[in-house]
């Protein structure tokens, strides 16, 4: 092991029953790495990090660590002492440890996450004892932290929050989560654990789906000799990252089609007259919210909020944490009366709900039993389709089918809930926060669901990219119980919200503005004929760089290299970082003279 690395795993296996969940796995941590954790439910995430953290020990291998090394996890549900207040929380026995210096940095957090010191901790809602839990292993000082889950129960502040945290940290970090756009941001280095192998891929979420499905079609031309059974089940996990790219693309045009044909009938129907003809016609209307404002006490939640949403809608609910989302949702679906306003809904609804696990499943039944008990085949809509199949379109294969439900993990169990919803008469789907705990496959398998569904829905959800991925439009919570309307999913909220103005920007803007018109226009350069001859090479030298950029990524994928070579990997890193910064400079650089070239104006 290298003088700095933290951790080395050296051949490790770990397995319960005959289902191996480490088969000789080698991983290594360098000092100030974020590498997001990802794979599939059930993969053994979770317990790699019981393994990093000593909660638990291999069945075989060896997992060598630095000296004095310190390690802080957070658990998908923290466990915290219901009796005790935050500061007591944070601050722990200080006599034990004899940090002096605890209280200090706890006050510091505390201010910094807008905690109240004094609250108990019983009467915490979910996402504040989740940044309580993410306090106490940050004033732990950590060298290592590790995070199961972490954005689960926040909200989009504290989302950003935790991103700008973890960002700015001094230790390395392993995160597990399904947040794609949390890894885009936040990630260093990706590695996937894919049937008891570990596979690493530099940057973050989006590069490794590019590498990934290159790498993938390299091991597929490598197994093209294996045996047929063999074959079946690597084409069967490939499924998801080969299709991505293409499904990504059919999506986005399906997505943006959806919210051109949304806009045009908000148009339409934005005088009350026509949206009374419009839901007059049987199954199209779904409800009719007309300036609706409903209270608890002196708390006003929704303050004056009319609405028409029609069938085949898909509706966002965005709002921090008890800004009334969930009210709303009762409201729309009739299950509560406002306090004042009108609520009118359409006709024959039909309402399916997915929240997580609401409902139970008989563990004894199959799975085959569990979506459509005595038959084999399940209608759907006009279609027709045997179970198998129908099992194989949410990632079990036939094998499966007639596993017992007790024999599958938590998100297997999510994802047949899902599947068992789908396939019941339904014209109004319901998702509350849908995608904890629900793996990246099964997350874009959702999102291809919910755009061909025929009916309505109404998602509440702190995941920025499944939202942009799924929704025609947003209710968002303003300030003071104020909900607005927009057209298209997270981007496009942030987008157009309005925004609390800046001093200090504002002067500055103004100062800019005042020394422009101070400013005399010059007259625009002409090109060179040397500028000419360097802009013909661009595109030739980008192409060389990013020819190298492949091979050495495809160099960091390689798991052994992190064990074997952890300075190599330093050197790749930098070479990496090099070859990013030359390709930004010429990129700036074609720019800049083709615009020179067409006499100050961009190409």
């Amino acid at each position: 092991m290298a003088a700095n690395t933290l951790i080395t795993l050296s051949g490790v296996q770990l397995a319960y029953g005959h289902h191996p969940l480490l088969d000789h796995a080698d991983f290594a941590i360098q000092p100030g790495e974020r590498i997001g954790l990802i794979g599939r439910n059930g993969a053994g995430k979770s317990s790699l990090l019981k393994l990093l953290d000593g909660r638990t020990t291999p069945d075989d291998g060896e997992i060598m660590r630095l000296g004095g090394l310190k390690i802080s996890t957070v658990e998908q549900e923290p466990e915290l002492d219901e009796s005790l207040t935050v500061f007591d929380t944070l601050c722990g026995d200080i006599t034990e440890s004899e940090d002096w210096q605890r209280p200090s940095r706890v006050n510091a957090l505390i201010e910094q996450l807008g905690l109240s010191a004094d609250a108990l901790v019983a009467g915490l809602s979910g996402g504040t004892r989740k940044r309580v839990a993410l306090a106490r292993a940050l004033a732990d000082e950590p060298d290592l932290l590790l995070l199961d889950e972490p954005t689960n129960h926040l909200d989009f502040i504290g989302i950003s929050w935790l991103e700008n945290l973890l960002i700015n940290a001094r230790c390395s970090t392993i995160i597990i989560t399904h947040d794609r756009r949390f890894l885009d941001a936040v990630a260093t280095r990706i590695v996937e654990l894919d049937r008891g192998k570990l596979f690493s891929f530099p940057g973050n979420f989006s590069t490794w789906q590019q590498r990934k499905a290159e790498w993938l079609e390299a091991e597929k031309q490598q197994n093209a000799k294996f045996d047929k059974v063999l074959a079946q089940e690597e084409a069967w996990i490939r499924k998801g990252v080969e299709a991505r790219r293409t499904r990504n693309e059919g999506r986005v045009r399906r997505l943006e089609q959806l919210r051109r044909d949304r806009a045009s009938r908000r148009e339409r129907v934005g005088n009350v007259s026509l949206a009374v003809a419009e839901g007059q016609r049987s199954g199209k209307l779904v409800v009719e919210l007309e300036n609706v404002s409903h209270s608890y006490g002196d708390r006003v939640l929704i303050r004056d909020f009319s609405t028409t949403i029609m069938r085949k809608d898909r509706i966002g609910l965005i709002g921090p944490n008890g800004a009334g989302k969930t009210t709303l949702l009762k409201i729309i679906l009739g299950e509560l009366q406002p306090t004042s306003g009108t609520v009118r809904l359409g006709t024959n609804l039909t309402v399916g709900y997915f929240d997580q696990m609401r409902e139970q499943l008989d563990e004894t039944a199959t799975l085959a039993d569990t979506i459509n008990p005595g038959s084999e085949w399940i209608e759907i809509g006009d279609q027709r389709k045997h179970v198998m199949s129908y099992l194989e379109d949410f990632l079990f294969p036939p094998a499966r089918a007639h596993s017992p439900v007790q024999s599958l993990s938590g998100g297997e169990r999510a994802r047949l809930v899902l599947a068992r919803m789908f396939a019941r008469p339904t014209n109004i789907l319901v998702l509350d926060e849908p995608t904890n705990d629900l793996d990246i496959e099964t997350l874009e398998l959702l999102e291809d669901l919910l755009q061909d569904y025929p009916g309505t829905v109404l998602l509440v959800s702190h995941d920025r990219a499944f939202l942009d991925n799924v929704v025609t439009q947003t209710y968002a919570a303003e300030e003071n119980g104020h909900w607005q309307e927009y057209v298209g999913g997270y981007d496009e909220w942030l987008a157009q919200r309005p925004e609390q103005p800046d001093p200090a920007a504002e002067k500055k803007s103004r100062k800019e503005a005042a020394a422009a018109e101070r400013a005399q226009p010059a007259k625009a350069p002409r090109v060179t004929s040397w500028e000419l001859r360097e802009l013909e090479e661009i595109p030739d030298t980008i192409a060389q760089l990013e020819a190298k950029q492949t091979q050495l990524a495809a160099k960091l994928a390689d798991g052994s290299l992190y064990r074997d070579a952890p300075d190599e990997v330093d050197v790749i890193n930098g070479q990496l970082h090099a070859i990013e910064q030359q390709l930004n400079t010429l990129f700036a650089r074609w720019e800049a003279l083709e615009e020179k070239k067409n006499g100050g104006n961009p190409a």
